[in-house]
């Protein structure tokens, strides 16, 4: 395994997006009535918003797009910048640009809002591109089209690239385009769950991980 690119998710993989996220669902749960304390709400980092809302509340597809109208009322004036980078993060970008791998983010958010969090984190400069969800097209946000559109974009051949991300969704969305994935258990999905969608290698850390990407 010599990958040549790496596609990144973003929200539990390269940044903790708690705060902003967990509170722009929370706010926008209230809206229909709803009171749920944000540390409760881990549950929406990662999949797209749309099908966590119908999921986890049964909401209708008109609820659920209401919903995520009212999360992006928060998050787009507050909930982009409440992410944190996770510690040493840089480091471990710098020491994978530096042996050569070109380096891409394929992420469910909305493509303006994970350029913003990229560029005010100082994440940016080590990335060829940034892809991101349309901001209103809910089957193009899907993370197997995430993944097809930045490989076509960044011009990334399937048997050179591989994908590292902490969800399900990620691991699924690599394999249906043809990629191994690598699942972090520094965010916000487990050990289990990874297995049991197939990822291909399971890293606990960042250690772990550069070992597995530079291997």
């Amino acid at each position: 395994m010599s990958w040549t690119n790496i596609l990144f998710d973003l929200d539990g993989t390269l940044t903790d997006p708690k705060v902003g996220i967990t509170t722009a669902v929370s706010k926008a749960l209230a809206h229909f009535g709803i009171r749920e304390e944000p540390d409760n709400l881990t549950a929406f980092i990662g999949p797209p918003l749309l099908d966590s809302f119908e999921e986890l509340y049964g909401f209708t597809p008109e609820q659920a797009e209401l919903a995520v109208i009212k999360y992006r009322e928060y998050f787009s004036v507050y909930g982009w910048a409440e992410n944190d980078p996770y510690p040493d993060i840089e480091t471990f970008l710098q020491t994978l640009v530096d042996v050569g791998k070109k380096l891409v983010v394929a992420t469910s958010k909305p493509e303006e809002y994970a350029v913003r969090i990229m560029e005010h984190f100082g994440l940016s400069k080590y990335f060829a591109l940034v892809c991101g969800a349309p901001m209103n097209d809910p089957e193009a946000g899907r993370k197997p089209a995430v993944i097809k559109s930045a490989m076509q974009r960044a011009g990334c051949r399937p048997e050179d690239t591989v994908m590292v991300g902490d969800r399900r969704h990620d691991v699924e969305g690599a394999h249906q385009n043809g990629l191994p994935a690598v699942g972090v258990l520094y965010g916000y999905g487990d050990r289990a769950e990874h297995e049991a969608c197939g990822a291909d290698y399971i890293a606990e850390d960042l250690s772990e991980l550069l070992s597995i990407l530079i291997s």
